[in-house]
């Protein structure tokens, strides 16, 4: 199982990432990513990834699961790191970014799809 915690719907994402994710994974559940506020501060970001550890961990009762996790950083790396711990791998995807100009002047931005990466696990380092 896949867990999507990004600010991304599995239901938004182009067939090559969906079908890829079903693939290796099985199932997609999302977990919509939270608001981060700019002036929280660590223990705040803390209390934040305990809350979500706890939501993954109750998920992932009788699941193997892999966690895709991309968004707002301090928030991303302090709940990696947690989830390392509990050996539930985290992984990114990585994309190709294609810019087209338009005549008008107007940048039109297309991201495709390449792979999930996974995280290193920095204690294993």
């Amino acid at each position: 199982m896949l867990i999507n915690l990004t600010n991304h719907p599995f239901s938004e994402w182009d067939e090559t990432q969906k079908n890829t994710a079903i693939s290796l994974f099985g199932e997609v559940v999302d977990i919509p990513f939270p608001t981060v506020p700019p002036e929280a501060d660590s223990s705040e970001i803390k209390t934040m990834t305990d809350e979500y550890l706890q939501k993954i961990k109750t998920i992932s009762i009788n699941n193997e699961i892999v966690v895709h996790i991309m968004g707002e950083m301090t928030f991303c790396f302090a709940l990696i790191q947690k989830l390392q711990k509990e050996n539930i791998k985290c992984v990114a995807s990585t994309t190709e970014r294609k810019v087209r100009y338009m005549p008008t002047g107007e940048r039109v931005i297309e991201f495709n799809f390449i792979q999930f990466r996974e995280y290193n696990n920095i204690s294993q380092q």
